[in-house]
């Protein structure tokens, strides 16, 4: 049977795949795939996939018949009336919508034959698939740990599912991308954190004043951080938390990060923090990031309330905050982890979008 969708068509394999088969597969730092495991696949796993009650499908340009990606469901479970998607698309048919326009054809396919629920695994640092599976209307229900087998051992996987009876996408997030995917005003700019940020961000981090205010209050190393900037658009996706670095807008470079997270998305109230590297210290940067920030946080990401939290004795860091329209509104003993085992009071402060009005106004009203 063929699935007819928006940009692909959903075919049976057959033998004249093999050689783009072999060559779509093949990714650099994986294990090499062959023309004859792609014989393997199409003359033994596609009938498997079918006698097993899940499907193996090509995806092949509509225009050409040629083959550009795959798509099946597999892993049934019967008695749950449960299967598990996955795609793949060749690299020469990237950024055109073919899995997400591949993987709402089969979800529909598999809802009309009696499924009642997909799963959909994806590695934390693949971000891609994660837009895809929201963009078909899965939605994300925790992580599998070590779920994955690789060559360099086990991964964690992202579960997403999708019922019969959800929508047919997009899933809503928490956490919009910034429009362009940047803010600016013409001094500085913030954008979020890539997997390129690992030693910029693993410098800041190793600062003794950064890292005693962090939570926990410890120096990470660098796998850890270079975990944290491959996997910071999938926190992204998921709501979790919108890592970015503050750069200098003429010259892109790296000056600190700014970031939010969401504390309570039942009341969408969400925390706000920064830290910058000291040779960019008291030049105004960390103000003008919280202020583009706060308005894209408050305006169009839909969260209703910010905090904050500095220590005491930390004047500069209150200052940031009381220019950018913040109001400090309490006094929390040993709220957060100090180092050894000790605990550390924070002032906390809070905004709300007439307090970033009113910040606006009173700036401009200053002769």
């Amino acid at each position: 049977m063929v699935i007819h969708a928006n940009g692909v068509r959903l075919r049976p394999f057959r033998e004249a795949d093999v050689d783009d088969l072999a060559a779509g597969y093949s990714e650099p730092h994986a294990k090499a795939y062959t023309r004859e495991d792609a014989v393997h696949w199409i003359t033994h796993s596609v009938p498997s996939a079918w006698a097993a009650g899940g499907a193996a499908y090509a995806i092949a340009d509509p225009a050409t018949d040629r083959l550009i990606g795959g798509a099946g469901i597999n892993r049934i479970v019967p008695e749950r009336g449960q299967g598990e998607i996955g795609y793949w698309v060749a690299r020469w048919a990237r950024r055109r919508g073919v899995a997400t326009a591949a993987a709402r054809a089969l979800s529909a396919w598999a809802f009309d034959r009696g499924f009642s629920r997909l799963e959909l695994l994806t590695d934390p640092a693949n971000a891609p698939s994660q837009r895809v599976a929201l963009a078909v209307g899965f939605q994300r229900e925790g992580v599998r740990r070590g779920a994955g087998q690789g060559m360099h051992g086990r991964y964690d996987l992202v579960v997403w599912a999708r019922l019969a009876g959800d929508p047919p996408g997009p899933t809503r997030r928490l956490l919009p991308d910034l429009p362009g995917g940047a803010l600016s005003d013409g001094v500085v700019a913030v954008r979020p954190v890539g997997p390129g940020d690992a030693d910029f961000l693993h410098a800041l981090l190793s600062l003794p004043d950064v890292a005693g205010t962090s939570v926990p209050p410890i120096v990470p190393d660098r796998e850890e951080v270079e975990l944290r900037c491959a996997r910071a658009e999938g926190w992204w996706l998921a709501g979790e938390r919108a890592d970015l670095v503050i750069a200098d807008a003429a010259t892109g470079t790296p000056a600190g990060t700014i970031g939010i997270y969401y504390e309570d998305p039942r009341t969408a109230t969400a925390g706000i923090g920064y830290a910058m590297l000291p040779a960019w210290r008291g030049r105004g940067m960390p103000t003008r990031a919280v202020r583009l920030l706060a308005r894209w946080a408050l305006g169009e990401a839909g969260i209703g309330r910010l905090t904050a939290g500095t220590l005491p004795g930390n004047a500069a860091s209150q200052r940031v905050l009381e220019k950018a329209g913040f109001r400090r509104e309490g006094y929390l003993r040993g709220r957060l982890p100090g180092i050894s085992g000790t605990r550390v009071d924070d002032v906390v402060y809070g905004l709300l979008a007439g307090d970033v009005e009113r910040a606006q106004t009173d700036r401009a009203m200053i002769p």
